[in-house]
């Protein structure tokens, strides 16, 4: 069962510049009477959306996908499958789930064990975008000079995620100075 049911008959394939692209198309849910899909909020489509791409009959099913394709807005009875494709960080919050990872690494090297095989599942982005303090402003130099500041405070947190891209498959990190994490995202990322 290479894909289950053709997913709902929604997986579909368009032309693009860059050779063609497999999409799943939602509005073949709605036309099978499955839900009123294009009611949905965003977020939900989004939702419903990966779990059609992933309907494989185990991780997640046609009922996953049915119950996603009529949500109401009420409290659910039943967990949805949630498999992203990558996790995007921003710094503030990154950190932490890094230094969770180094800690596992050496509880698994204290246990005996690899702990290089202790690595994110997913490709991982952490943008480095609340650090600056504007110490500086209204001259040519203050970009400069505020940038400057700023590696100076954080030299040991970004010495750490340094240390953190070099040290896990599957991480990467955005230098400070990038950009904000949504520019970052919609710019170089997505």
């Amino acid at each position: 069962m290479a894909e289950l049911r053709g997913a709902f008959g929604a997986r579909d394939q368009i032309q693009t510049s860059s050779g063609p692209v497999t999409i799943y198309r939602l509005d073949r849910l709605e036309k099978q009477g499955i839900g009123q899909v294009s009611r949905l909020p965003y977020s939900v489509k989004v939702l419903l959306e990966a779990a059609l791409r992933q309907c494989d009959g185990k991780r997640v099913t046609e009922e996953d996908v049915t119950a996603i394709a009529r949500w109401d807005g009420r409290p659910a009875e039943r967990e949805i499958p949630y498999l992203p494709a990558r996790v995007l960080l921003q710094d503030f919050t990154g950190v932490p789930a890094v230094v969770d990872l180094a800690a596992m690494r050496a509880a698994m090297k204290r246990l005996g064990g690899d702990p290089s095989r202790i690595n994110p599942i997913n490709p991982v982005d952490l943008v480095i975008d609340h650090s600056v303090q504007v110490d500086a402003f209204g001259t040519e130099f203050a970009l400069f000079y505020n940038a400057e500041k700023e590696f100076e405070r954080n030299r040991e947190r970004y010495a750490f995620l340094r240390w953190a891209q070099k040290a896990f498959s599957n991480f990467t990190v955005v230098p400070p100075d990038t950009g904000i994490v949504h520019q970052v995202n919609l710019e170089y990322l997505a």
